[in-house]
């Protein structure tokens, strides 16, 4: 991840925690519910906004790695956390589209990922 975006990241992260927190405290209190759901609301969708932060990061170093490296098997497989290998298809995917990423052509059924015009 690079040096910008992980920095961005932790910091959205954080005041995500703070939320947290404090809809902990807010349901402590018996807060009005109403009140509650829409700082559940904003909660998350400010986690949102961190995936899609994460995941154009992903897109414009992992994956654009794998698809100039001309390896087929980096073409069709991403790692996981746990080391075991994920079709891209499962990390781009619905999820490209849906964070507005629009450079990028998945095709699904084939397992290939084209950068877009």
């Amino acid at each position: 991840m690079r040096k910008d975006i992980k920095t961005s990241c932790q910091k959205r992260l954080s005041r995500i925690e703070g939320q947290v927190r404090g809809l902990a405290k807010m349901v402590e209190e018996d807060r009005y519910c109403i009140d509650i759901v829409t700082q559940i609301s904003a909660v998350r969708a400010a986690l949102r906004r961190v995936e899609e932060e994460v995941l154009r990061d992903h897109v414009s170093h992992c994956v654009e790695h794998a698809i100039t490296s001309g390896n087929k098997a980096d073409q069709r497989k991403d790692r996981r956390a746990d080391g075991r290998d994920r079709p891209v298809r499962q990390v781009v995917g619905l999820r490209m589209r849906a964070a507005g990423l629009t450079a990028i052509d998945a095709n699904l059924e084939r397992d290939e990922i084209r950068l877009g015009p």
